[in-house]
């Protein structure tokens, strides 16, 4: 295993040890025009090499700006990029949403998830032959039965219970939900520390929230049993710990990156993340 404790190189080599959206289509982040991954397709019938669509999914206490630098990258190299907006309620209803968005997108795809959202593409890429690869970056690998609760407490190290600030309301049903916030003011430490304090800040204040029930709501199915995977694995991780995501990473026989950041790997190290990204876009789609 080789570990990376920093560094925002465009290039990273030699890092890899392979272990054996209620969505609208209004509310997405497409690089390009809305036909780009058609575009994409026609080159692949005329000789040329497709690049394949990149579809990132973020996580709780996130939202798709969470993926700006990343986008940067791939978008510079010529991948055609989408960032869905994951409604946060549930796995299941997050995984048909997305589905929704991955059936408009024509052509290969490589489908990427952040942290809650590692548990919605491992549903929405099931039984669909065009995700060719999936990639989790400081995620949930869930099988069948498990909930993301219970995979964050199979090791100790999260320290999220003590920094959520949940909201309780009432649904139109006349029953009681709750929402999960981390409070503003632990945020920085709790879910980005390696992200300067002042866009910490900014993050905090754009959070969006998860249902407390989306949380221990069961996997029902699990792509990664089936499709390539590659998994980047954050050591300074105080939401899902670094022996949780080894776990996963293992168990899906994952090409796993290490990497000493916090749970935001995605803005602290987005060179980094792009080129993982990228690397199963090549080895998967030729």
């Amino acid at each position: 295993m080789v570990s990376i404790k920093g560094g925002r190189k465009r290039v990273v080599t030699g890092v890899v040890s392979t272990l054996t959206a209620g969505l609208a289509l209004g509310a997405f982040a497409l690089s390009g025009t809305a036909n780009g991954a058609t575009k994409t397709a026609e080159d692949a019938g005329a000789g040329r090499h497709v690049k394949p669509t990149i579809v990132l999914e973020h996580g709780a206490f996130a939202d798709g700006s969470s993926w700006n630098g990343v986008i940067a990258d791939l978008r510079a190299d010529g991948y055609p990029v989408v960032a869905a907006a994951n409604p946060l309620r549930g796995p299941a209803s997050d995984a048909a949403a997305l589905r929704t968005l991955l059936d408009h997108v024509k052509g290969p795809k490589i489908l990427v998830g952040h942290s809650y959202g590692g548990s919605v593409i491992s549903e929405a890429a099931t039984n669909d032959p065009q995700v060719k690869a999936l990639v989790y970056v400081a995620a949930f690998l869930p099988a069948p039965g498990e909930t993301a609760l219970g995979l964050t407490n199979k090791y100790p190290g999260s320290t999220l219970p003590d920094a959520l600030d949940p909201v309780t309301y009432q649904q139109a049903d006349g029953t009681t939900a709750t929402d999960l916030y981390i409070r503003q003011d632990k945020f920085h430490h709790q879910f980005a520390a390696d992200v300067p304090a002042g866009q910490a800040a900014l993050m905090a204040a754009e959070q969006r929230p998860i249902a407390q029930a989306a949380l221990e709501e069961k996997a029902t199915s699990a792509a990664w049993k089936t499709k390539p995977s590659w998994d980047i694995v954050t050591t300074r991780d105080l939401n899902i710990p670094a022996a949780v995501q080894r776990f996963m990473a293992k168990r899906a026989h994952a090409h796993t990156t290490e990497v000493a950041a916090s749970h935001s790997v995605a803005v602290s190290h987005p060179h980094l993340v792009a080129e993982v990204i990228e690397r199963a876009a090549r080895t998967t789609v030729r």
